[in-house]
């Protein structure tokens, strides 16, 4: 299991969660994605499919989705749209623990867990329940969000979650007119913290107009705009991960 993290909101965890595991089910891996961010499951509008997920008849186990060759559940699949969940941390814990083991995932080579921002309920649900093999940290170049990243990083430490590094996200930005690299949330910030965190920079994606429209309609544009700088960059990530994960 693979949880994908961020300390903040807003970084893209999300987006990279779902190209993530869409570029690693394109490597020939059988790949399934779990939304763990129950109050804001995005993930199915990213790969476009919102079918309400069965229950096997026989052995009243979930049946994940399938889209773009992976396996996924979602909070999404099972509320109507606009409709706010509002639990407290037992209902997160135990919804949590109904995706990862009552779920028919199957014989899976890895599964991506989409972790909501922070540190909070579903975090310790997952590090104590979970066989985690590895984490992954997601931030922006922004002083700000780089000062959540050192709590992220020391919940995993404690709960001896073992962190295979670090993800710049919107790292540059290219204008396509000039083809000038603007570093619109800073520059080299990842770069600095995975040093002083001892923990590798795994990789750095560049903010890319391709990477939100493939989002938006819901097709991963790692698989329908593969040549983008975004896709190219997150497709190399795909390939380090599972280096790590053999």
């Amino acid at each position: 299991m693979l949880a994908v993290s961020s300390g903040k909101g807003g970084v893209g965890k999300s987006t990279l969660s779902a190209n993530l595991a869409v570029a690693l089910a394109e490597r020939g891996l059988r790949v399934g994605l779990m939304d763990a961010d129950i109050y804001g499951p995005n993930i199915p509008g990213m790969l476009g499919a919102n079918e309400r997920p069965q229950a096997d008849p026989q052995t009243g186990r979930i049946q994940p989705l399938e889209a773009h060759g992976l396996k996924f559940l979602s909070m999404g699949l099972l509320i109507e749209e606009g409709v706010p969940v509002i639990w407290r941390g037992p209902m997160l814990a135990k919804m949590i623990n109904q995706f990862l083991f009552n779920a028919d995932w199957g014989d899976l080579d890895v599964l991506v867990l989409d972790l909501p921002p922070g540190t909070g309920d579903v975090q310790i649900t997952l590090t104590q329940s979970a066989p985690l093999t590895g984490a992954l940290i997601v931030t922006t170049p922004s002083a700000i969000a780089l000062e959540d990243v050192r709590r992220g990083v020391e919940m995993f430490r404690q709960t001896e979650v073992p962190l295979l590094g670090l993800v710049e996200n919107m790292s540059s930005f290219s204008c396509d007119e000039c083809g000038h690299q603007f570093a619109l949330f800073g520059e080299g910030g990842g770069a600095q913290m995975a040093d002083q965190l001892a923990i590798p920079l795994l990789g750095q994606i560049p903010l890319d107009a391709a990477l939100r429209e493939s989002a938006d309609r819901g097709q991963p544009a790692v698989c329908k705009q593969p040549q983008a700088a975004s896709s190219q960059a997150l497709i190399a990530l795909a390939e380090r991960v599972a280096a790590q994960l053999s």
